[in-house]
């Protein structure tokens, strides 16, 4: 696992469809420090959000999510990325269809291939899914932060119709499944 000089924190790079519900739900968990809608997979450096949106891009919605180690493993935040959307939707999430809203998990380092490889299959095995799993797990190269107005989106947009139809069922699911895993 990739970690920081400090030795106190790690990354994890996660596409679950929609980053707004995704950085909500990440936020939550106790030994998450950070999480940043962004994007990630592509050719192009720097898109923006209207690019990205065409496709033609190849980058995926992502999180990057900061971690302290010590209190959250990048195997918990596994658990927590395949609860967190449904993983057998090939290229889209819900209404939101395209490569950009893809599974993916972007592995840092070898041990966080190993890893996803691992949950991946077992979570297959698990018969959780009617359907194969289809999340890709591909090695990270660059994180490119969106816009400003997608980070903490949730929070500050909670009334916005889509926030309150579709991030907040999401984020009330979350929460019960990592009840003794939250923030206080």
């Amino acid at each position: 696992m990739t970690i920081s000089k400090d030795q106190k924190t790690a990354q994890a790079t996660f596409g679950t469809g929609c980053f707004w519900c995704t950085e909500a739900q990440f936020q939550q968990l106790e030994g998450v420090l950070t999480v940043e809608s962004g994007y990630s997979g592509g050719e192009k450096p720097n898109p923006t959000y209207e690019e990205v949106c065409t496709g033609n891009t190849g980058h995926a919605e992502v999180v990057q999510i900061t971690y302290d180690p010590a209190k959250i493993t990048f195997a918990q935040l596994l658990e927590a990325f395949f609860l967190s959307h449904d993983p057998t939707q090939l290229n889209r999430q819900g209404n939101d269809v395209g490569t950009q809203y893809r599974s993916v998990i972007f592995y840092h380092d070898a041990e966080q291939q190993r890893e996803a490889e691992f949950y991946k299959k077992k979570v297959e095995e698990s018969g959780a899914y009617d359907k194969p799993i289809v999340t890709e797990i591909s090695p990270y190269s660059a994180f490119f932060k969106a816009e400003n107005y997608h980070q903490n989106y949730y929070n500050e947009n909670g009334s916005q119709p889509y926030c309150y139809y579709v991030v907040k069922p999401k984020l009330e699911k979350f929460k019960k499944a990592f009840a003794g895993k939250l923030k206080k």
